[in-house]
């Protein structure tokens, strides 16, 4: 298998310019009927067509085909990380999104609160999307919880998530989640994949069986899933890689987690989109690369409201002229996955994508949408390689031999 890894390393070289990622997650969507129109086509995003003027349009497979993505495999394939190879559980990038220091004896935990019936049946998933306020709460309840043998964390993240740390000797992190994917069914036991994790599934269902009586009266959050259940794994970092320093504006803790898992720095961003504009405009003349991410086009998807996710895809829109007026060398504009609103989930479906750089070989593309992606001049390229032609178009490749 060809290590891109070492190449790039290689044929890197230093010159000044700058790259923007800007994220909309799960910006990837479909028409509510055949022949009509994705979210993304539907929203005016006149900021957005102009930028595809100029650039060159193409679809993404984060992951292979047919293969839909969560947001850590999604992101590590933008980030130039082959998500087949570097496989993250989901409760790592939480606990690094919310600056848990992890160790090497931790098992990293994703907690969703959930509502559960008199039958112990799931009613709602996430409990009603609880304020920040409330979770806050009830991970203080539940951080009172006692294992023998092992340590016990539990933090939160914001409305409905929370993360949880088993710390101890002998835990794996290869348990399967608990969270059945689905309403009107009870949720799992935790089941150890490998002999080496039977301990922290162990430990698991323990924490569970305590939660259970700790949050009986607090409906609708009166009861929790476990999800993305893993260890810190070895990395090698942005900078090692690509030679860049890279800042990442991210305002959900997950993403700052995937940031910081490859060691970018993750820079205060507020908490609206125009507060990320003001920080990557104050952090300017400090890095050479930036990440952005934008959630709402996402969780307006998993919602299945179109409309609101064409109206969050036009606010993605407005904040482009700010990024322009930096005059990066390269902008990429594109989605972790495809999170269409008809479908109310994450989706296999490949992620529109635009690249804009001085160096593109235009493709006659006048507007940004999924149906002009198919024909645009990027083709159809697995996300894993996305960085490297940011890095061709900002000019930080040397040639590859003689």
């Amino acid at each position: 298998m060809t290590d891109t890894h070492a190449l790039i390393r290689d044929l890197r070289k230093e010159n000044g310019s700058k790259i923007v990622l800007l994220v909309g997650d799960g910006l990837g969507g479909l028409p509510l009927a055949p022949g009509g129109k994705t979210e993304l086509e539907t929203a005016k995003t006149p900021n957005l067509d102009a930028l595809a003027q100029r650039g060159t349009l193409g679809l993404s497979t984060p992951v292979l085909p047919g293969i839909a993505p969560g947001s850590g495999p999604g992101h590590l394939g933008l980030f130039g990380y082959d998500p087949l190879q570097f496989r993250i559980g989901r409760g790592v990038l939480e606990a690094l999104g919310i600056d848990f220091a992890l160790g090497p004896n931790d098992v990293a935990i994703r907690g969703n609160f959930c509502t559960i019936d008199a039958a112990g049946l799931i009613t709602d998933r996430r409990a009603g999307r609880i304020g920040s306020d409330i979770g806050a709460k009830l991970c203080t309840k539940l951080d009172t919880i006692k294992i023998p043998g092992v340590e016990v964390f539990v933090r939160p993240v914001k409305e409905y998530r929370l993360v949880i740390v088993f710390r101890g000797e002998g835990l794996g992190g290869n348990v399967e989640d608990t969270d059945p994917q689905a309403t009107g069914v009870a949720p799992l036991t935790a089941v150890a994949r490998t002999d080496c994790s039977k301990k922290t599934a162990e430990i698991a269902n323990e924490f569970l069986r305590q939660a259970r009586e700790i949050l009986k009266n607090d409906a609708p959050a009166n009861f929790l899933t476990l999800r993305g259940i893993d260890k810190l794994p070895g990395i090698p970092t942005f900078q090692e890689v690509y030679g860049l320093r890279a800042g990442a504006i991210a305002v959900y803790p997950m993403y700052r987690g995937l940031a910081r898992l490859v060691s970018m720095d993750v820079l205060d961003a507020g908490q609206t989109l125009s507060d990320q504009m003001a920080r990557l405009e104050a952090a300017w003349n400090d890095y050479d690369f930036f990440f952005i991410h934008f959630k709402y086009t996402d969780s307006t998807g998993e919602d299945g409201n179109f409309a609101a996710k064409v109206q969050r895809t036009e606010e993605l829109d407005s904040c482009i002229p700010r990024i322009t007026a930096l005059k990066p060398d390269v902008i990429i504009v594109t989605g972790d996955h495809s999170t269409p609103a008809k479908m109310k989930s994450h989706s296999w479906h490949p992620v529109p994508t635009l690249l804009a750089a001085d160096t593109c070989r235009f493709d006659s593309s006048t507007e940004f949408g999924e149906s002009a992606c198919a024909r645009g001049g990027l083709g159809h390229f697995e996300a894993k390689y996305l960085m490297m032609l940011a890095m061709a178009h900002a000019g930080r490749f040397d040639k590859y031999g003689a």
